[in-house]
């Protein structure tokens, strides 16, 4: 028996250890322009990258309280959140706008 609490104490650590924080902020850096992808449907996404990231990557959701316009390249603080028990077709990540740090027209 005390084998199998000491094992469950470990693993239950070790799980805490690599847990996410539920809530966290983050950069955002989103392009000029959008491009046509695929998620449930045909759709327009933004293109995005963090401040690690090298290249632009299809963003498929809403970011609560930001309104993209094209020809501007944004640089946002956002909230990102996990979504407990999503639908089967969303994201367990909801993001939220903070601030728009930047926004400066293309050239």
């Amino acid at each position: 028996m005390k084998k199998y609490f000491g094992l469950t104490s470990a693993l239950f650590l070790a799980a805490c250890a690599n847990h996410q924080p539920l809530t966290q902020e983050t950069l955002l850096y989103v392009n000029a322009e959008t491009k046509e992808c695929t998620g449930v449907g045909p759709m327009i996404c933004l293109q995005v990258k963090t401040p690690e990231a090298q290249q632009w990557q299809l963003f498929y959701q809403d970011i609560n309280g930001f309104t993209y316009e094209p020809g501007f390249h944004y640089q946002l603080q956002v909230k990102k959140e996990a979504v407990n028990n999503p639908a089967a077709d969303a994201s367990s990540v909801k993001y939220s706008l903070i601030k728009i740090i930047s926004k400066l027209p293309t050239k």
